[in-house]
Order: structure tokens, then C-alpha cells, then sequence
């Protein structure tokens, strides 16, 4: 039954992209009931393509706040390892595009847990729930706007 609730999932998640990316954000930014999403776009570092991922986020002042939580998996997500190997991004919110630097900040870092509130409290407590189920630190990853 768990894989099915994940193929569910992993497919309600594509589709919210699709919407979002194909009507230039007038829908996908705020889903009823919903934390905020918004989509980032960073070159793969084997390929060099653009790779593109919608993600819950949260604000800090005129920062973007995205969690690489990956649901709790014991693997990063893609995107972490994108933006390590370029932090030079663009973020789309709603219908806005942000050239961005992103860095991530790990638990290490004196400002982690002020961030790690921020973006757990967004999205309901889930990111707690994550980090239980994993012995990986997820980081928090500091979208700072370029341009």
C-alpha cells in the first residue's frame, strides 16, 4: 500500500508542476490548503540542462527558504547537488522570475535552527517528520535574490 500512496503522490506532485509551469504561475503558487510552492530552475551538473522542481518555501526577509527534506530519504534531492555545483538559479513565484544564489545551510551553521522554524512551521511541522526518518542533516537552502 505504500508504494502505491508514493506512485500517488510522486504523480499529484508532477501534475501540480505541469500546471504551474504551463500557465506561467496564475495557478500552482497557492494551492487551497497548501504550504506556497514555487518552482526552481538550476542547471544539472552532468548535463547542463536546465532541471526544474516546484518546492514548498518560506521567507525571510527578502530571502527564499527551500528545504532539501527529499520526504526523508536517505538520498539528497538532485537539485541540492545542482545547486552545490552552480548556486546561480532562477526561481519562478508565481508568475515572477528571481535570478537567484542559493546556499545551503546545515545544522552546523549558528542561523540553521532560526531557518529550520521558519520552513517547518510553513509546511505544518512535515519537515520534522522527515528529519526522524532519516540520519542525513536535510538542509535548509538560502535563496538570496542576484539580479
Amino acid at each position: 500500500m505504500d508504494k502505491l500512496l508514493t506512485k500517488t503522490f510522486v504523480r499529484t506532485l508532477a501534475l501540480h508542476q505541469l500546471i504551474y509551469e504551463r500557465s506561467g504561475g496564475r495557478l500552482g503558487h497557492h494551492v487551497p490548503g497548501m504550504p506556497p510552492s514555487l518552482l526552481l530552475r538550476c542547471t544539472g551538473r552532468r548535463t547542463g540542462q536546465t532541471r526544474t522542481s516546484a518546492l514548498t518555501y518560506a521567507s525571510d526577509g527578502d530571502r527564499y527558504l527551500i528545504t532539501a527534506s527529499n520526504g526523508g530519504a536517505r538520498k539528497a534531492p538532485a537539485w541540492l547537488h545542482n545547486l552545490t555545483a552552480n548556486p546561480q538559479c532562477e526561481i519562478q513565484v508565481g508568475r515572477d522570475r528571481i535570478p537567484v544564489t542559493a546556499r545551503p545551510v546545515y545544522p552546523a551553521d549558528e542561523d540553521y535552527a532560526r531557518l529550520w522554524e521558519i520552513v517547518n512551521e510553513v509546511n505544518n511541522d512535515r519537515y520534522r517528520a522527515y528529519q526522524r526518518k532519516t540520519d542525513r542533516e536535510i538542509p535548509v537552502v538560502v535563496l538570496s535574490p542576484s539580479g
